[in-house]
């Protein structure tokens, strides 16, 4: 049987041999290799070459059979087009467009990003909608364009052979409505272009959340077909690919496109397999919104509890305004739940963030209540050790710069506590006293003891009032420098720790950014 038989045509020029898959193969070859993403592998250009040599010498020896002639349009009309495709490349619409079926079908597949609908954290999918473009060759067809009276017609697509392209990734049905027809050019080229509503799934790292990026992939192939049957390959680069993107981006929401990569990975098996295309889609979280709902609001609720540590004790209830803080804050974080994302992978930073922010604000109105109970009930615990007043009053003091004040108040309690002597219970003796009647000397002594019993009780408790005043001032002092040193350390503590927060998410982010 001739070739023309089948697949009647006229001879190509050697170019049109190669088909477009071939054409796009050689174009990569001074493409360089993505460095943005990881393990990646390096095409070998020399097998495919090798390959499409080998395919192009079987098509040479297929056409070299028999004659070759396009196709006979009695008249430059669609009907005459029609009728003769019919007769020649309609009917045969179950096969493959080859003329030996050895010959590998050469697919260049093409693909523009038009929106980001939506990323869901804690089904690990991504949702974005896709136009997908896909070119191949019918061998032996061609017509001439004068004769017939179009370079290209529209037919329906399942009047002939369409390759059987699918995203591995896909986890649902695809919702965009449906393309019937492809164009078929007069050089036997049909170009076919569907949108896709893409519902894949993506392995989401939100740890870095709100500075997050997500590198999600599409994988490319034929569901039933091996590679020895069609080949895939990659019609524009991927810095094209990359930037029709962008001019054709129709969503603005929370993700943002920063990068688009391609791979074709190195096939490690000579028979059998699949040929695959891989696309490397790289977004990054607008994270305005979430700085401004979440991250200042809640450091401007912590700076407010630390500054409340100003507030005096003696004349402010300072743990009534802070519990209030704290009830305010636990109701700012039941209605920003929802902004918050949900994973079973790993904990984001942000929640950490936050559950600091909640345990600083119970340590310190933990803190506000023993400080108001050493103050206040100071007046019923016994003296202050000696080894604590020098630690606290002496040392302490001094590191929370109060050294000065307790050294004052010390001297002040020293001098209330300045006694003399009472000579009022000093008996005279006889020799002291003129010369009286017994009676009345006596009378006199026994007056004499009274009232000194009466003075030795009111200086026991003048004493006892003082030794308590200067126990309550110790008490009160130790209660103010313990106060002081544990607001310089929730201090020093806010500090560090949203440093370290900080730090770890610029960590995290440049790591982001550079893989």
């Amino acid at each position: 049987m001739r070739a023309s038989s089948l697949f009647p045509g006229r001879r190509r020029p050697r170019d049109s041999l190669r088909g477009p898959g071939l054409l796009a193969a050689t174009e990569e070859e001074g493409v360089e290799r993505p460095s943005g993403v990881q393990n990646f592998n390096v095409y070998n250009l020399t097998e495919i070459n090798k390959s499409h040599i080998l395919n192009s010498s079987i098509v040479l020896s297929a056409l070299l059979l028999g004659s070759v002639e396009p196709l006979n349009c009695s008249e430059p009309t669609t009907k005459s087009l029609l009728n003769a495709m019919k007769e020649e490349v309609i009917s045969y619409s179950e096969a493959r467009p080859v003329i030996s079926l050895k010959t590998p079908t050469n697919v260049s597949v093409d693909l523009t990003l038009y929106g980001i609908l939506g990323v869901n954290e804690k089904s690990q999918v991504l949702e974005t909608y896709l136009w997908v473009r896909t070119r191949w060759q019918i061998e032996g067809l061609s017509w001439e364009p004068d004769e017939c009276g179009t370079k290209k017609i529209s037919l329906p697509r399942e009047k002939i052979w369409v390759p059987d392209i699918v995203i591995n990734e896909f986890m649902d049905e695809n919702r965009a409505p449906d393309t019937y027809y492809v164009y078929v050019t007069s050089t036997g080229e049909v170009m076919d272009g569907r949108p896709i509503h893409v519902i894949s799934s993506c392995k989401l790292d939100i740890y870095t959340f709100p500075f997050d990026f997500q590198n999600c992939s599409y994988t490319f192939n034929s569901y039933k077909h091996s590679r020895d049957d069609v080949q895939l390959f990659f019609f524009l680069s991927a810095k094209q690919i990359f930037k029709q993107s962008l001019e054709a981006m129709t969503t603005k929401g929370e993700w943002e496109l920063i990068d688009l990569l391609t791979e074709k990975p190195v096939q490690l098996y000579l028979e059998g397999g699949w040929d695959n295309l891989i696309v490397y889609i790289v977004l990054r979280r607008r994270a305005t919104l979430y700085v401004v709902n979440l991250l200042i609001p809640s450091s401007l609720l912590l700076s407010l509890d630390l500054f409340s540590f100003l507030l005096p004790l003696q004349s402010v209830d300072r743990a009534s305004f802070k519990m209030t803080l704290i009830l305010g804050y636990t109701v700012f974080l039941l209605l920003m739940n929802d902004l918050l994302p949900v994973t079973g992978n790993n904990l984001p930073l942000i929640n950490v963030f936050f559950s600091l922010c909640m345990a600083l604000m119970v340590a310190s109105l933990l803190e506000t209540v023993i400080i108001t109970n050493i103050l206040c009930g100071s007046r019923d615990f016994p003296p202050l050790p000696k080894w604590l007043r020098i630690l606290v009053l002496k040392y302490l003091a001094q590191l929370a710069c109060m050294k000065k004040s307790c050294e004052e108040n010390c001297d002040a309690n020293r001098s209330k506590n300045t006694f003399y002597k009472n000579t009022m219970t000093d008996i005279p003796n006889k020799g002291q006293v003129s010369a009286s009647p017994v009676s009345v000397w006596e009378q006199c002594l026994e007056e004499m003891k009274k009232m000194s019993k009466d003075l030795l009780a009111i200086r026991h408790q003048i004493e006892e009032h003082f030794s308590n005043d200067n126990s309550t001032n110790e008490w009160f002092m130790f209660g103010q420098v313990i106060d002081r040193v544990l607001f310089i350390l929730y201090t020093i503590f806010i500090v560090v720790s949203l440093s370290t927060i900080m730090v770890l998410w610029l960590h995290s982010y440049s790591l982001d950014k550079k893989s």
